[in-house]
């Protein structure tokens, strides 16, 4: 690979330095860089692989667009704004946790192949610590989310699974596969897949 994604791979360290992962002392930047790991087993497109280390600035850092476009180029910065959630920072996140998810799988369902790519990326990182964290935690692993009730997260991990597993892009990959086997392993019937 090329300088596009080691300056995105600094800067994403950069962003993140001292974050950790929720319900965890791991630093966060495992995150993206397996996010990183996942997409490049599915493309070699320098700019998709940038957009996946970064993938979490915008929503979970104080960086802007305007900074991601200057360095990164506007593909990146688009790709990554497929992958941004709306926070809404100004109500409490557990009250807005249902329709921040509803219009996040809207997006997604309108996504690039370059935006599901790097979606499919960041979700399966986020089921891969699900399924280790529910195998040793059970029903407490709820707890540590905005949303405690494990039917809203089989909802929407499910819905994923059945927009992945749509696209042309990604049905029959080896993420899209085992995607859906590690929501069917962690919400069973719950995710209706």
């Amino acid at each position: 690979m090329g300088k596009l994604l080691d300056d995105a791979i600094c800067f994403a360290v950069k962003a993140h330095a001292g974050a950790t992962r929720k319900g965890s002392g791991v630093p966060y930047i495992m995150h993206p860089m397996e996010a990183l790991a996942i997409a490049a087993g599915i493309t070699d497109d320098e700019e998709i692989l940038a957009a996946a280390v970064l993938h979490d600035t915008l929503e979970d850092t104080d960086t802007s667009p305007m900074q991601l476009n200057e360095r990164f180029g506007s593909r990146v910065l688009e790709i990554v704004q497929e992958e941004t959630e709306d926070k809404r920072k100004d109500i409490p996140a557990e009250n807005s946790w249902r329709i921040r998810k509803e219009e996040a799988l809207q997006k997604f369902e309108a996504a690039s192949d370059a935006g599901l790519i790097v979606a499919i990326a960041d979700k399966l990182s986020n089921m891969r610590s699900m399924q280790r964290d529910h195998e040793a935690l059970w029903e407490t692993l709820w707890q540590r989310f905005n949303n405690h009730d494990p039917a809203q997260h089989a909802w929407y991990y499910g819905s994923l699974a059945r927009i992945f597993e749509s696209s042309a892009r990604l049905k029959g990959t080896q993420a899209q596969i085992e995607y859906t086997m590690r929501v069917k392993a962690v919400f069973g019937d719950l995710a209706g897949l």
